[in-house]
């Protein structure tokens, strides 16, 4: 897929071997970014505020700007050095994203062992990037200014060491969150309003289906908990699940679980593509009940997918009795611009009217049911969920296409969210100035609101809703495995003999 995970191995390119200017080179801790040894759970302090930072120099990747943004700097592109340099200095949720994948307050190697791989400018591909603490790994992000940030494994060691490892078998990745993919374009060929990478609130649709039935698979039959969706930026949604027990995970149980959500295969052009065993899966029967409604109002209505005589006839193709199938198309030419409901409709009605003497109604049923889920159910890339070493793009990162960064959604409001209402890098820089200008102060003052000063540059903006799900998200992971471990230091403990 175009704007999602590169492929992982070094076959792609040396840029591992690149020698750069990072961490490595820091010596010093920044206080700006909220201390370097704690990682604490409720300070945000590495957002910097919008007043001028007289601390640093001007030079610093660091600095603040000391002036509004000007109308010229809006009309840049989102991957441009000024934008993004702006973004990862103002608004970007560093802490967070250290305590989401370190799953403690303070330093671990969960974090320290954790490959990134960065997008730079001139499609630059650098692998293996490892960071000890958020504030080192700012720092190098506001050098380096990324395009693209992507989230790999936790290794047993630090990726960054590899090559000094005398038994290269030794470094191999040990964990990382069960990730799903979904896009819009492996639904072009039952979409009607949008293709390629175009997409509408007609078409996004497909991704609440797809998110509601794997997210109720994923809890339910699995009993998995954390699990977070994010926009792409563009035309598709991730999950990560983030239990322990998830990421521990090896490829075969990886792949296992991919297997269990797979119904549609095939190519991406004709063939009948969910073949299913019967009586039907727990799981599909559940996911059945999910998607109905949705067929209704989303591919019937609002998709027409048969519409067009050519779509049409894939649909009697998918239909299990020959007289049955010549007697609605016979129909259908009778009646040419019948709409989709209606044809779904006269299936039954024909069937009934006698059309074929050797139709077999459970058959039928089962035809049905099958077309319901080809037209509604999840269509995974499923090789993304199934290896342990995938390359998956980060949250909160910019889509250099769209603009829109790729926020985390709240699995309890997908029926409203709307991707094309996901603020771009440029309208959340200006929403800054905004503020500032309405109830900002411009002598360098610390702002107040509601008792607080030191206002955070994310909390003016229309970012704010998603960096305090995704923190709360954070807090909630992080407690889970501090009561876990605390339980099985107890339980340990009581079982000791003295």
């Amino acid at each position: 897929m175009a704007d999602e995970p590169m492929q992982d191995g070094d076959s792609q390119l040396s840029n591992d071997d690149i020698t750069m200017a990072g961490p490595e080179a820091v010596t010093s801790t920044s206080n700006g970014a909220g201390g370097q040894g704690e990682e604490g759970e409720s300070d945000d302090d590495e957002f910097p505020s919008s007043r001028p930072q007289h601390t640093q120099p001007s030079s610093s990747p660091d600095a603040a700007p000391s002036s509004p943004l000007d109308a010229g700097r809006i009309s840049l592109k989102a991957s441009d050095p000024e934008i993004l340099r702006s973004f990862y200095q103002r608004l970007f949720p560093w802490r967070h994203l250290f305590q989401w994948l370190n799953h403690s307050p303070t330093p671990t190697n969960d974090f320290a062992h954790r490959e990134f791989a960065l997008t730079l400018q001139n499609d630059v591909w650098r692998r293996y990037m490892s960071y000890p603490t958020s504030d080192l790994m700012r720092k190098e992000m506001l050098n380096l200014l990324p395009s693209r940030i992507e989230i790999g494994p936790v290794y047993t060691t630090n990726p960054r060491d590899r090559k000094t490892i005398r038994n290269a078998s030794a470094f191999k990745p040990i964990a990382k969150e069960l990730c799903f993919d979904i896009d819009l374009t492996d639904y072009d060929e039952i979409r009607t309003c949008c293709d390629k990478a175009n997409i509408c609130q007609k078409c996004w649709r497909f991704m609440v289906m797809a998110s509601k039935v794997v997210d109720a698979a994923l809890r339910e039959d699995f009993g998995f908990k954390h699990i977070m969706w994010v926009y792409s930026g563009r035309r598709g949604i991730h999950a990560w699940v983030c239990d322990k027990k998830v990421r521990t995970m090896d490829d075969q149980k990886r792949r296992a679980v991919a297997n269990y959500l797979e119904v549609i295969k095939g190519g991406s052009q004709g063939g009948k593509k969910v073949n299913l065993r019967r009586p039907l899966h727990p799981h599909i029967s559940r996911s059945l009940d999910i998607l109905a409604p949705y067929f209704q109002t989303d591919v019937l209505a609002t998709q027409d997918p048969w519409l067009d005589a050519d779509r049409a006839a894939h649909l009697l193709t998918l239909l299990p009795d020959r007289p049955l199938t010549t007697a609605l198309q016979n129909k259908w030419d009778a009646s040419p611009g019948r709409s989709s409901a209606s044809k779904w409709a006269d299936i039954d009605a024909v069937a009934k009217s006698g059309a074929s003497k050797s139709l077999d109604a459970r058959q039928l049923l089962e035809a049905k049911q099958d077309i319901v889920l080809e037209y509604t159910y999840p269509r995974l890339d499923i090789e993304v969920s199934k290896k342990l070493n995938h390359l998956l793009k980060s949250p909160f990162v910019i889509h250099p296409g769209t603009g829109r960064v790729c926020v985390p959604i709240d699995p309890r409001r997908l029926d409203d969210f709307d991707p094309l209402a996901v603020p771009t890098v440029q309208e959340l820089l200006a929403e800054i100035d905004e503020w500032k200008g309405e109830g900002g102060s411009d002598d360098g003052a610390a702002v107040k609101e509601e008792g607080r000063t030191n206002i955070q540059d994310w909390e003016k903006t229309s970012l704010k809703p998603y960096v305090e799900y995704f923190r709360t998200f954070v807090l909630t992971l992080m407690k889970d495995e501090r009561d876990t471990r605390v339980k099985r230091e107890r339980e340990d403990a009581g079982g000791m003999d003295f």
